[in-house]
């Protein structure tokens, strides 16, 4: 029996939006899927039809027909599975609530910050606004980069400590952000990419120094000549990832031997687990045997997952004392975390909390300037509805593990705390639509847990992003992103740079980031050379040359605006970001030392070295070289540990 084809409903999936009728839309709005958007050229753009349809299926909606959508929309709605306040408001309802302490409040009444129970629902409870953020300059740090005479092939959690102490002492840094540390599968080949990890919750041990482990210190000397003779070469040109962690896993197995076991517990088991599992399965757990698939039928190695979560244990002593190390030098502000937008689609998290990612789905970005057919990121979302009916406990979890160890946490991409581009089982990413989260939830969770933390938020909101995004940061006390590139006043014609002095005060500034030129780079063009060796480009290379080059000029009449000597461009432009008005200005190594290569060129995989490239200089070089000197004395001034500032935390 068929019941015919009705506008929205094309078998040929070519119809457009304005085919659809107002049921589709009237559901698709009540899941929060997008029917239209505004894209990068502020011009509406209408969603395919059977997109929507694609994408509800993936919140478990059937738009499959008319009647299923009738259907749905007559379904009885679920009452809200999270009630969110902020200090201070007086929930009106009936009833009593169980308070996260253990006390009962009858209600209505206005409740004190944390999670709360209302029945079956949750009740979160979170500050207005989280303290002033002290004024600082400091590093953003490739940690891997770091290498050092102790460091095995690559930088490590010890460097992390290192670079702390002595950014403070010797060249009055005040905050280290430092690229995303969580975990990988623990098997070859190793992910390279910070930004696409194993599991969110928990740590990447592939930056342990394996001679600051306790047991390095206690086994015999012949064993640990045998861990030392493991040691990798770090004078390559390029990180070798494989090669550091097979040295570094043989040295802490050799380790193991020497360690009483414990078996873990909670989240930590379940991580544990995996690990076991990808070891004898491989990295992917949708490729592993039916049975292992499914935690509550998987069986692991007790021995494998004890060492396991030992290598956690690990990692959570090392990161303790890298912050320790910012803390005793006396840095304002601290080691920021960065946490990925998302997780590997087969790793740890999508193992054990299954039921709050929507799987099949990967998300992205639309089509705009820089990536004409959209972007497919290969990462599954956090499902707005499931979410909602376990009161945002996995993204708590999330958010709880980075502060464990930091004073601050980075959100990659934090407009996907208000919607994401979900790309549907098969689509090319252009083939998407926007799924809308609860941005009042997602902050009340991000503040609550940096308010205990004692932690500052920092939001990219970099690109295409919604005003309110930036707006809504700010209100909780949080900064926003700025870019020296990408300061301009875009409602002006030709669009003009901002002068530093103007840009926000609540933000972390810098002059470039990972995924941009570095100053030496951006002055040589060879972000331009690159890309076209590459084939990157759709127009004529020379276009693209003198767009670059005109963009140089602009630079340069900005700092003779500012009166800023262009002797040396390098320093230059960092006395031009320590003009900016903003808390937190930053500037990574590479840029002081006038590296050309930027960590990572978006849009490619092994055609460019993607987050391999060592710094031009051992880390025990880098707290003297004149050009790291005269960057720190440029971008120091006033923010300096002990020179006043906007307050603290």
């Amino acid at each position: 029996m068929t019941t015919g084809h009705r506008p929205g409903f094309s078998p040929t999936g070519k119809a457009k939006l304005s085919d659809v009728d107002d049921e589709l839309a009237a559901l698709a709005e009540a899941h929060g899927v997008a029917t239209h958007y505004e894209d990068a050229n502020q011009r509406r753009a209408d969603v395919d039809p059977d997109v929507v349809v694609a994408v509800l299926a993936q919140l478990d909606v059937d738009a499959s027909t008319p009647e299923a959508v009738r259907r749905a929309l007559a379904a009885p709605k679920r009452p809200p599975g999270t009630v969110v306040l902020r200090e201070g408001d007086v929930l009106e309802e009936t009833g009593a609530v169980d308070l996260e302490d253990g006390g009962r409040v009858e209600l209505p009444a206005a409740l004190p910050p944390g999670y709360h129970r209302l029945g079956a629902r949750t009740v979160i409870v979170a500050p207005r606004k989280l303290p002033p953020v002290p004024r600082a300059w400091g590093w953003m740090l490739q940690l891997y980069a770091m290498r050092s005479a102790e460091s095995w092939g690559m930088g490590d959690y010890a460097d992390l400590a290192t670079l702390a102490r002595r950014s403070a002492d010797e060249l009055g840094a005040g905050v280290l952000l430092v690229n995303p540390v969580q975990a990988i599968s623990p098997t070859l080949p190793v992910e390279r990419s910070p930004y696409s990890p194993s599991s969110r919750r928990f740590a990447n041990p592939l930056y342990l120094r394996v001679s600051d482990i306790p047991a390095y210190h206690e086994v015999d000397a012949a064993t640990r000549a045998e861990i030392d003779a493991l040691r990798p070469p770090d004078d390559t040109d390029l990180i070798d990832y494989d090669a550091v962690w097979t040295a570094k896993a043989k040295a802490l197995e050799l380790l193991w031997r020497h360690v009483e076991h414990r078996a873990p517990e909670g989240e930590l088991l379940d991580f544990a687990r995996f690990c076991a599992l990808a070891e004898a399965h491989g990295p992917d757990w949708r490729e592993w045997p039916p049975e292992q698939r499914d935690p509550a039928t998987a069986t692991a190695d007790p021995e494998r997952v004890a060492f396991h979560a030992w290598l956690q244990e690990l990692c959570e002593r090392q990161l303790t004392a890298a912050r320790r190390a910012a803390h005793d030098a006396g840095m304002p502000v601290g080691v920021v975390h960065d946490l990925p937008v998302g997780v590997h689609p087969g790793g740890a998290d999508t193992w054990a909390v299954r039921d709050a990612f929507a799987a099949d789905v990967t998300v992205g970005a639309p089509p705009d300037a820089f990536s004409r057919l959209g972007q497919d990121w290969g990462l599954p979302p956090w499902r707005p509805d499931r979410l909602a009916e376990q009161g945002y406990e996995p993204f708590r979890a999330v958010v709880r593990s980075v502060l464990r160890h930091a004073d601050g946490i980075r959100i990659d991409h934090v407009a996907g705390l208000w919607r994401l581009w979900w790309i549907p089982p098969g689509e090319p990413p252009k083939r998407g639509t926007y799924v809308h989260y609860d941005p009042d939830a997602m902050l009340a969770v991000l503040t609550l847990e940096a308010h205990r933390a004692g932690a500052v938020v920092v939001g990219e909101d970099l690109g295409t992003v919604e005003p309110k995004v930036t707006e809504a940061l700010h209100e909780h006390g949080m900064l926003s992103s700025a870019v020296l590139w990408f300061q301009r006043e875009y409602d002006l014609p030709d669009h003009p740079l901002i002068p530093p002095e103007k840009w926000t005060a609540s933000a972390m500034a810098s002059i470039s980031t990972h995924d941009l030129p570095t100053v030496a780079g951006f002055l040589a063009a060879e972000h331009v050379r690159v890309r076209a060796e590459l084939g990157q480009f759709d127009g004529p290379v020379d276009g693209e040359y003198r767009a670059a080059e005109r963009e140089r000029g602009e630079l340069l009449e900005l700092l003779k605006q500012e009166g800023v000597p262009a002797d040396d461009l390098v320093t230059a432009f960092h006395a031009l970001l320590a003009k900016a008005r903003s808390v937190l200005v930053l500037t990574s190594p590479q840029d002081a030392l006038g590296e050309v290569r930027q960590p990572n060129l978006p849009g490619t995989t092994d055609q460019y070295p993607n987050w391999r490239i060592p710094l031009p200089v051992a880390l025990a070089d880098l707290f003297g070289d004149p050009r790291v000197r005269r960057v720190a004395a440029a971008l120091a001034g006033d923010r300096t540990p002990g020179a006043g500032g906007t307050g603290a935390r």
